[in-house]
């Protein structure tokens, strides 16, 4: 938990950096977005609230690719994190008496 605070305070961070500081990591979203599917084939999976005014999107490839953006009120977008073998949990619920 507690690396994941600091994931989200530095993607936040990011987005409140001077340009010049930020600009290899961070884009508009729509051209975030359209990076993220043309070149990795990624495609959003899940969204959490950080704050009024930031968003952190989890964007998946089929391959198990994926990054995290966090996203701002005035559309720009920052990379987080990238890796590689997402896996997905699946959660079953146990019928009664089974």
């Amino acid at each position: 938990m507690t690396r994941l605070i600091a994931t989200i305070f530095l993607a936040v961070a990011a987005l409140s950096a001077a340009p010049a500081t930020a600009a290899e990591q961070c884009a508009p979203r729509a051209d975030m977005i359209k990076a993220l599917g043309e070149k990795f084939r990624e495609n959003p999976t899940a969204l959490g609230v950080v704050n009024p005014n930031v968003i952190v999107e989890v964007f998946v490839s089929d391959q198990g690719t994926w990054t995290i953006l966090a996203s701002d009120t005035r559309g720009q977008s920052c990379v987080v994190s990238v890796g590689e073998g997402w896996e997905s949990a699946v959660t079953t619920a146990a019928l009664p008496g089974t």
